[in-house]
């Protein structure tokens, strides 16, 4: 065996594709068709480089593992549709009917079969590939991949419609569903791989922009769905996607017999469009019913409710305040309202206390008692209360209390929300104070563009992200007036720190900002005070209207 395809990339970190990659035993030569890399064996080791003045890899000892796709080096000009080369192709073979694909369909596109051993699918050019069929492989002989399986067979302007399939099995049983029974000719072609390099798109551009119509009938996975927007660029309102339904693929319909509903599949194909775009009403009605409406827990504070309905599942929210106002209380009494009056998992990272800190500021929530010290939870004699009250608090595992160090980075922040994202699925991450999440010069520059990519990322993630921001002596978001300008939520919070009156000295006043993204109103939105004897915030309630005696009258 000369030529071995589908493989993986040597350059692991660096490409990653499973089968982009060729090589040729005999030269000791590889191309991986994903990123282009070369490479050649030397000393025992197998080196790459991409590009003329890439620098040179060392990809490791030559082993069977290092091995991945190879590519000829000859020189690609445009192409130009030629006859079948055969090329070192084995003596024999017949036209045989396999997997429901017709003796007439084999001949067609010229696929011989070799006993029970291996099938072949030459290339236009004449490079072949020889699925082995007890093995389950693939092998190829001086297989380009700047060209479509069949594409010789359907000059250009035949059709006005060209399909392609994903392997050449798909595309014999593509054809075959298509052309019975049907007097047109239906060009149907293969991709040479599941990741086809930009050389096919190169020089069968004009090919294929000699149909009006292209329809996809791939995959539905990641590799299908890369192939549909990378054509669908090039040629914009062209390009029509299948859905298979139950089907994995066109030889699928086939050995089911499902023939009629491959062609009613093929038929109804729909215009591409990426998933980030809504176009038709089939859209926006699914945007209407599938979508959630605003989720959110309440604060527990009715004035506050009223106007945002509660934090809010999705979005980013800043709480601002000048220094000393209680911030940080005020986060950890949501962190209490999310754990207790929600089934939302949530996420938890105060830079300015210590995790026993925050965890003794909830128990102190649970059990009414100041224990935010583990001097108050001795002196009170009340050990065993606290790992009761713990061990509540931490039922089910919807709390995360994580970690993390503004020398690295805020990329790496922002890693460590999609990762407990994807790892936990968590509904809200708390953090505070984001000021002190950047490090380095340019603060005011960091500060805006994380929290642009903090808003941006809570939509996308569909997660709840709720900071604490310090205010200036102005008003402002200090360092960066974008960060309240990036909120989709803004809480402000004041107290008289030097009034006389203690009871007015422990209470936080609240206030929507200008940002509120359910539009239900801003200004002021109730108040907490500060009970010093359990370290708890506590809702203020408002006057009450006086009741009268119900006479009759309604």
């Amino acid at each position: 065996m000369t030529e071995q395809t589908h493989l993986r990339c040597p350059d692991a970190q660096g490409c990653g594709s499973s089968d982009g990659y060729s090589f040729n035993t005999t030269k000791e030569q590889g191309y991986c068709h994903v990123c282009e890399l070369k490479t050649w064996a030397y000393k025992g080791k197998l080196m790459g480089k991409r590009g003329k003045r890439g620098p040179n890899m060392d990809m490791g000892q030559m082993d069977d593992t290092s091995v991945v796709e190879a590519s000829s080096k000859e020189d690609f000009g445009d192409y130009t549709p030629k006859g079948i080369t055969v090329v070192d192709s084995a003596v024999g073979g017949s036209y045989e009917p396999l997997r429901g694909i017709t003796s007439a369909t084999m001949e067609k596109f010229n696929v011989k079969t070799y006993g029970d051993t291996k099938q072949e699918y030459i290339y236009p050019s004449g490079g072949i590939k020889t699925r082995y069929l007890k093995e389950k492989g693939f092998s190829a002989t001086n297989l380009k991949s700047d060209e479509f399986f069949g594409m010789n067979l359907f000059p250009v302007n035949s059709s006005k419609i060209v399909t392609i399939t994903e392997g050449e099995v798909d595309c014999l049983s593509a054809w075959q569903m298509l052309s019975t029974g049907s007097a047109y000719i239906n060009p149907v072609v293969s991709l040479p791989s599941a990741s086809p390099s930009g050389k096919l798109w190169e020089k069968c551009k004009g090919w294929l922009d000699s149909f009006d119509k292209i329809i996809l009938s791939t995959d539905n996975d990641d590799a299908g769905r890369k192939v549909a927007e990378r054509i669908s660029l090039m040629f914009p309102r062209k390009v029509f996607v299948m859905n298979h339904g139950n089907h994995k693929d066109a030889n699928d319909f086939l050995q089911a017999g499902d023939q009629k509903a491959y062609k009613s599949a093929w038929w109804g194909a729909k215009a591409y469009k990426p998933d980030d775009m809504l176009i038709d009403a089939e859209d926006y009605l699914k945007l209407f019913e599938d979508s959630p409406d605003f989720e959110y827990f309440t604060t527990g504070i009715p004035e506050l409710d009223e106007k945002i309905l509660g934090i809010n599942k999705g979005y980013f929210t800043v709480i601002q305040a000048p220094t000393g106002v209680g911030k940080s209380e005020f986060m950890r009494y949501l962190e209490w309202r999310c754990l207790t009056t929600s089934e939302f998992k949530f996420a938890k990272m105060h830079l300015e206390e210590s995790k026993l800190r925050g965890l003794l500021g909830l128990v102190s929530y649970d059990l009414h008692d100041n224990l935010t010290l583990k001097k108050f939870v001795d002196e009170k004699g009340r050990q065993e209360d606290v790992k009761a009250s713990i061990e509540r608090i931490t039922e089910g595992d919807r709390m995360i209390d994580f970690s993390f160090n503004p020398e690295d980075g805020y990329e790496v922040l922002l890693d460590k929300i999609k990762y407990m994202k994807a790892a936990f699925d968590v509904d809200y991450v708390f953090f505070e104070p984001i000021q002190d999440l950047v490090h380095g010069d340019n603060k005011e520059g960091q500060l805006a563009d994380l929290a642009s990519r903090l808003g941006t990322m809570a939509t996308d993630l569909g997660v709840g992200i709720v900071t604490i921001a310090h205010q200036n002596k102005d008003g402002d978001t200090m360092y960066a007036s974008m960060i309240g300008k990036k909120a989709a939520f803004e809480i402000l919070l004041a107290r008289d720190q030097d009034t006389a009156d203690l009871t007015e000295r422990n209470r936080t006043y609240i206030k929507v900002g200008r940002k509120n993204r359910v539009g239900l109103g801003n200004g002021p939105a109730g108040a907490l005070d500060f009970d010093l004897d359990s370290y708890t915030l506590k809702v203020v309630e408002g006057p009450k209207e006086p009741k009268t005696e119900n006479k009759g009258d309604f």
